[in-house]
């Protein structure tokens, strides 16, 4: 009997140390039970995201490479019909296509290099407004024509429409001195 006893005891103490969950447990996870938490605040835009599409982000990322390379026709495939920008120095944009290849190109062409390295990117999708967004964060060195050498850190969310185009960008810059 004592050895008995002396094996349920060791039988406890091992299962609740390599971490064993009971059934129960187990079905509580697989429901999805979540913790209530009330927040101080409210969202004013949404606080309802789950992860997005990663062809959201193999789009957004297209027009980093696209624009790092200088290949113009190729952003140009990455932005909707219609764009609209709030840029990291407060400058607030709308336009057409034609419109922000017109600047893109014209900035593009004062710069003899780009150089992008991604620190992280993710997808979500906002449940209670339908809407996908892909945020970036990441370093770019622009190399001016006039030997100018400008390095940034970048926090970019871009909206992407139901064509994986971009049709809004939020940019949010810290500058390296």
């Amino acid at each position: 009997m004592k050895d008995l006893i002396f094996i349920i005891v060791v039988s406890a103490v091992y299962s609740g140390c390599t971490g064993t969950t009971t059934a129960s447990e187990e079905n509580s996870a697989a429901a999805g039970t979540k913790t209530s938490v009330s927040f101080p605040y409210t969202a004013r835009y949404s606080s309802d995201f789950s992860k997005g599409d990663d062809s959201n982000t193999l789009s957004v990322l297209n027009n980093f490479k696209a624009w790092e390379t200088g290949d113009m026709d190729a952003l140009s495939n990455t932005y909707g019909d219609s764009v609209t920008a709030n840029f990291s120095n407060g400058f607030k944009w709308s336009g057409t296509k034609d419109s922000v290849m017109y600047y893109s190109k014209k900035f593009r062409d004062s710069l003899s290099s780009v150089e992008v390295k991604m620190d992280a990117f993710t997808a979500l999708h906002s449940n209670d407004k339908n809407t996908d967004w892909v945020c970036v964060w990441y370093k770019e060195t622009d190399t001016y024509k006039t030997g100018k050498v400008d390095s940034t850190y970048y926090e970019d969310d871009y909206m992407v429409d139901g064509n994986r185009r971009i049709v809004f960008i939020d940019s949010h810059k810290q500058e390296l001195k």
